[in-house]
């Protein structure tokens, strides 16, 4: 006989609705805004931060991938995609030659700085701008708990390439 399904109370979900409610209307929110002033999606644009980040710009494509939880082969068209307009180049890793490495270009440098701005007094204006600070603190622990739980679920797949952004 099956577990008996350990249903949501009331209060889990309300907050379970409203996470979907938002998620769903905050990634389209993000991206309009994005195409809009930038012509491109968030995803590219989150591909070009994670670059910029890094201290020499550039990252390895499976690092990438992982950081992004998408597979190699949707990162591979996106640097594809990114790399025919001028914004990211990718070359062989010097330290694993079977490996590639990202690299942000200047014209990808400048690019984020110009839009960076209105990207961020997007995301200010739907998320920050409503909450607290004590709600701000509260949002960062509770997606910090929720990441570490669904890292530590992760870590035991039966079979890691379950994982988007290990898979090929």
């Amino acid at each position: 006989m099956p577990p008996t399904p350990r249903w949501l109370n009331p209060d889990e979900r309300r907050a379970w609705l409203a996470y979907v409610d938002f998620s769903t209307l905050l990634a389209d929110y993000l991206n309009r805004q994005l195409r809009r002033e930038a012509g491109m999606t968030h995803a590219d644009y989150s591909l070009l931060a994670h670059l910029s980040l890094e201290p020499d710009g550039a990252l390895g494509m499976s690092e990438l991938a992982r950081r992004l939880k998408i597979t190699r082969s949707r990162l591979t068209h996106a640097v594809d995609r990114l790399r025919e307009v001028g914004l990211v180049d990718r070359r062989e890793d010097p330290a694993d030659g079977r490996g590639q490495r990202a690299f942000l270009t200047d014209a990808g440098k400048a690019l984020l700085v110009e839009i960076a701005p209105g990207h961020v007094e997007a995301v200010r204006r739907a998320v920050f701008d409503v909450l607290t600070p004590e709600q701000v603190r509260q949002f960062a622990e509770i997606g910090e708990a929720i990441s570490d739980a669904l890292h530590r679920a992760e870590s035991t797949e039966a079979d890691p390439a379950v994982l988007p952004w290990r898979r090929r």
